[in-house]
């Protein structure tokens, strides 16, 4: 669900496209993990009695529905966000059934930073930091991808279009 072909410009071009790092769905395995064991313990050890294909029938509806809140709909949050950086611009994108997104022109951007820690180092994952011209400002993208090569890629594109002095020829 990146940025599709038809929204560039004539002489725009994707340098890279991602979504966050795979590291924010970790919680949500764990405790899909979590549900599945707990739901199927209790399905289990269900005494057995005149109700118990009904008692089993509803954990497993609970447990389906547990699965699909703290499972499927934060993998679609993940999988429906995106990041898109062009030779123009910066671009956000998110949304499960109602989308939202940012654009920001490189010309207007002043700063590139980021931050990580040493397990974010690890992971290959750390926040970046977008500071812009304009009524919204400082964007902060945390759990970015490779964010040192995305910041480099972003400031070399930025140091281009401005020549360096802010300023685009």
């Amino acid at each position: 669900m990146g940025l599709p072909k038809s929204s560039l410009t004539d002489d725009e071009q994707i340098v890279l496209e991602f979504h966050p790092h795979w590291s924010t769905l970790i919680a949500t395995i764990f405790w899909t993990v979590v549900v599945a064991v707990v739901a199927g313990a209790v399905i289990v050890f269900i005494p057995a009695g005149g109700s118990q294909t009904l008692i089993r029938l509803v954990v497993a509806a609970v447990g389906v529905v547990a699965i699909l809140v703290v499972g499927l709909l934060p993998f679609l949050r993940w999988a429906t966000t995106s990041y898109t950086l062009t030779n123009r611009r910066f671009v956000m994108r998110h949304g499960i059934l109602s989308r939202s997104g940012r654009d920001i022109p490189l010309t207007r951007v002043n700063d590139v930073s980021f931050q990580h820690t040493l397990i974010q180092r690890m992971l290959g994952t750390g926040t970046l930091i977008v500071e812009s011209g304009g009524e919204h400002g400082q964007l902060v993208l945390k759990s970015i991808p490779r964010v040192e090569y995305t910041q480099n890629q972003l400031y070399r594109i930025v140091e281009e279009l401005t020549d360096g002095d802010g300023v685009r020829p």
